[in-house]
């Protein structure tokens, strides 16, 4: 069920049996109850008859290596960035989702609506169902058809367009042109459009429209050109701009590694801004399966006390967008990773009609 890994260039490090064993328990630990833990909890929690002082003795091999550290306020130690990664791509033990949360997903995301609908319906899910934040992109533009433009005439040189996106979306935006236009004539520019353009991609559109007004707008009667002008103007307003839906963003406060003050601003900031979470989920598009980055992983650094799991959501084959979610790095990833995996399967099959 579970799709590749990200998997960061990182030397992995050759651990003894025991060594990886006392490791995944200690992130396990900490991953349940957030304290550092220590040597004689460590023995009770890894079931190995084996003394502290060996334990201690294991401890600081690992810590030597970088895959675990000592705050300062305690002799316990936590995970690192490079032992979490090591923990989820070879010690993690992924649980299958229950029956019953399969179903509830299924049950959500089954019902028709607009992609809009089910993209929010999605983050929702995503965070009730992990308690961390939801996320899903808004489907990318480009791989949305147009069915159906249309102009209407508003007051003095105004114009409000209607788009009908793939059969399930409508758009509505207003134009501001140089002269008032007559009803008849928007007609006859949305008769136009529609005979040359209709059931394309957007962005095929897009790029026919440019090409053709720059190399043969001489060509083009005036209808044609202002036509095809306002098409131009009305697609790029419906293709620009990525963006997403957040769900959950309070569930991140009942994190004690997360609820400082400083590290909520530049995270709920940065949900704000959008620009930098979209970089990181762009670059989540092209890759197959769910993508993980933990803390400084991700390159920004109101991130560094988070982690990010994506899966890619597709419609005929083509991804149109990314769904995840975002808690901080002690997050249950042997669940949250079949949720996101399953959660994307599920939106994909509700974007696709054919199904």
């Amino acid at each position: 069920m579970l799709s590749s890994l990200c998997k960061h260039e990182m030397p992995v490090p050759e651990l003894s049996e025991r060594a990886q064993y006392l490791l995944k328990a200690l992130t396990e630990r900490y991953i349940r109850d957030g304290q550092p833990v220590g040597s004689r909890t460590l023995a009770r929690e890894a079931g190995l008859k084996l003394s502290p002082a060996t334990i201690r003795n294991v401890i600081a091999d690992l810590e030597e290596l970088g895959l675990v550290t000592s705050p300062h306020t305690s002799a316990g130690r936590v995970p690192t960035v490079q032992g979490y990664r090591l923990f989820v791509d070879t010690l993690l033990s992924v649980q299958p989702l229950e029956h019953a949360l399969l179903d509830e997903l299924e049950l959500n995301l089954g019902a028709e609506a607009d992609s809009r609908e089910l993209v929010e319906t999605a983050s929702s899910l995503l965070s009730d169902v992990t308690r961390l934040a939801g996320l899903v992109t808004i489907p990318r533009r480009e791989h949305a058809s147009l069915q159906r433009v249309e102009f209407l005439p508003l007051s003095e040189h105004k114009i409000l367009a209607i788009l009908v996106i793939s059969d399930t979306e409508v758009q509505n935006c207003i134009l501001n042109m140089d002269r008032a236009y007559s009803a008849a004539e928007l007609q006859q520019f949305s008769t136009f459009l529609n005979e040359q353009f209709a059931g394309k991609e957007i962005h095929a559109v897009r790029n026919t429209l440019v090409s053709e007004l720059r190399e043969t707008r001489e060509n083009l009667n005036r209808m044609m050109a202002t036509a095809m002008d306002m098409a131009d103007r009305v697609l790029g307003e419906a293709e620009q701009g990525s963006d997403y839906v957040l769900a959950g963003q309070a569930n991140l406060m009942e994190f004690n590694e997360l609820c400082n003050v400083t590290t909520l601003r530049h995270l709920f900031e940065a949900f704000n801004e959008k620009r930098q979470i979209l970089n990181l989920l762009d670059q989540c598009v092209e890759s197959e399966g769910v993508q993980i980055f933990i803390g400084e992983e991700s390159g920004y650094q109101m991130l560094d006390e988070c982690s990010l799991v994506t899966a890619p959501y597709t419609v005929d084959g083509q991804v149109l967008g990314v769904l995840g979610v975002i808690g901080p790095t002690r997050m249950a990833y042997e669940r949250v990773i079949p949720i996101v995996d399953a959660t994307a399967r599920i939106l994909s099959a509700a974007l696709n009609p054919h199904d």
